[in-house]
């Protein structure tokens, strides 16, 4: 009777918990950024979460509310740039330090733009700035100073960044 409970105990799945946190990030020129992941609830009390912590990161970008494309953390296994870095009791990213350190950030696009949304979309925050990248073409006019914050919430958000969408 033992090995049967034991046989049943492992076949139950854990519920685990994560919280899906939002953002939006704005541009020059026109240019947003709209992204949501999912953080296990454990996490959300660290100083910092990485990409390794996060279970799912999607992003999409836009050129005066059109979409331009969209990239997601599964496919960082072919090779694209996956660098995050998150403050969760800030509920910020941290920007505007050099690229790969602990105040950068890079969504399929490095800190060169030479690994750069190809294919789709890319953000990428270091020291010289915030910008985009679509289809493997850094988007310049998209920048703006390293340092501009990029703050986080619970409740989703428009495309344009003008508001969040309360979810009750």
């Amino acid at each position: 009777m033992l090995r049967v409970l034991a046989l049943v105990a492992t076949c139950v799945p854990v519920s685990s918990f994560a919280a899906t946190v939002n953002f939006c990030w704005q541009g020059a020129e026109g240019y947003t950024m709209t992204g949501r992941m999912q953080i296990p609830d454990p996490l959300m009390q660290r100083a910092i979460v990485t990409e390794a912590d996060v279970t799912q990161f999607k992003i999409a970008g836009y050129k005066d509310g059109r979409l331009l494309g969209t990239w997601d953390n599964s496919r960082a296994a072919h090779g694209a740039t996956w660098h995050m870095r998150f403050a969760p009791l800030t509920m910020t990213f941290l920007t505007g330090g050099s690229f790969a350190g602990p105040h950068s950030q890079g969504w399929n696009a490095d800190g060169n733009v030479q690994n750069c949304g190809s294919p789709g979309f890319g953000f990428n925050s270091g020291n010289y700035a915030q910008d985009i990248c679509v289809n493997g073409t850094y988007v310049h006019t998209s920048s703006v100073p390293p340092e501009t914050p990029l703050v986080a919430t619970f409740d989703p958000v428009s495309p344009d960044c003008s508001v969040t969408i309360p979810t009750s």
